[in-house]
């Protein structure tokens, strides 16, 4: 089984660590180990405060640099192969497969787009992520300049996104919009999770059906917002969830009793057009991504033998 080759986590500690002690601060704000396991790992030398090895019984105070010493481990597997679909010197854009996470986290570090578009070119910052089992664009930028202006872009809601979508049930019109407000929602396994919520964000979904199907239909949806996995529980919160979804059930909430995780496979969303202007000269740039082989049959539209458009 091959290993990552670790990491180095930073942190600088504000003032909720001052007179704690190292263990039980650790143990609190990274729940995810005990504090037996915490123990062991400063014991091993791998905490540093202040660039030297710490001990269990260090006293804690506001500005001290932390860090912990991860050594490698195994990784879960995801596809980890990736297409261009637009480079010039401002901006590369690249389609990412379903499986491969956007960016670190649980228990993923090299195996993420992030990594792998970095190994390639180190300058390239993301300047949006999909969901896991989501395909389609992510857009990089590659240069501070660019970064900024296409980061106000998508905070003025000026960048035009289109995702396609398999959904269950059938809608009364071939249009339609869906505003549903999006916010955390308690969760027994994770704290949190993102759902239908009437004190969350404002957030918007234009829905276009494509073709109809014995129970479901195919669409595209614009996304004038974008909240986190707002598409499914937009849909969801419409009556038409994602064809294959474990976690989000009619009304944009959790399923009763279901045990998924946001991350859990199971539904197809591909991210298939994105419109910018370009940071440098001004200019609409319009990139489109063809839906993966692996799920064309489900993919099929009207319009012809893909679903791009």
């Amino acid at each position: 089984m091959r290993l990552n080759h670790g990491h180095d986590y930073h942190a600088i500690l504000g003032a909720e660590a001052d007179g704690r002690r190292l263990v039980d601060w650790l143990a609190s704000r990274y729940a995810h180990s005990s504090a037996a396991e915490w123990s062991e790992r400063i014991g091993a030398g791998l905490v540093l405060l202040d660039d030297r090895p710490a001990g269990t019984e260090a006293l804690l105070r506001r500005g001290m640099r932390l860090v912990w010493r991860r050594p490698a481990w195994a990784e879960p597997e995801a596809p980890t192969t990736f297409a261009v679909l637009f480079e010039d010197e401002d901006l590369l854009a690249v389609a990412k497969p379903a499986g491969l996470p956007t960016l670190p986290g649980g228990g993923f570090l090299e195996n993420t787009l992030l990594h792998r578009v970095r190994v390639r070119d180190p300058r390239s910052a993301p300047l949006h992520r999909l969901g896991r089992h989501t395909s389609g664009i992510v857009l990089f930028a590659r240069n501070a300049s660019a970064h900024t202006e296409l980061s106000r872009q998508w905070s003025e809601r000026s960048v035009f996104k289109r995702y396609r979508a398999l959904a269950g049930g059938m809608p009364e019109t071939d249009s339609f919009p869906i505003c549903v407000s999006i916010g955390p929602l308690p969760h027994p396994l994770l704290g949190s999770i993102f759902a239908a919520v009437a004190t969350g964000k404002s957030a918007r979904s234009d829905v276009v059906v494509l073709e109809r199907r014995p129970g479901s239909f195919l669409c595209d949806v614009m996304l004038p917002t974008g909240r986190p996995h707002q598409i499914r529980i937009h849909l969801a919160a419409a009556g038409h969830p994602l064809v294959g979804d474990p976690l989000y059930g009619i009304g944009g909430l959790p399923l009763p009793d279901s045990r998924a995780l946001p991350g859990d496979p199971g539904y197809l969303l591909h991210a298939a057009e994105l419109r910018v202007a370009h940071p440098r000269t001004g200019l609409p740039v319009t990139i489109v991504c063809k839906p993966p082989n692996i799920a064309l049959e489900f993919w099929r539209s009207t319009e012809g033998t893909t679903a791009c458009r």
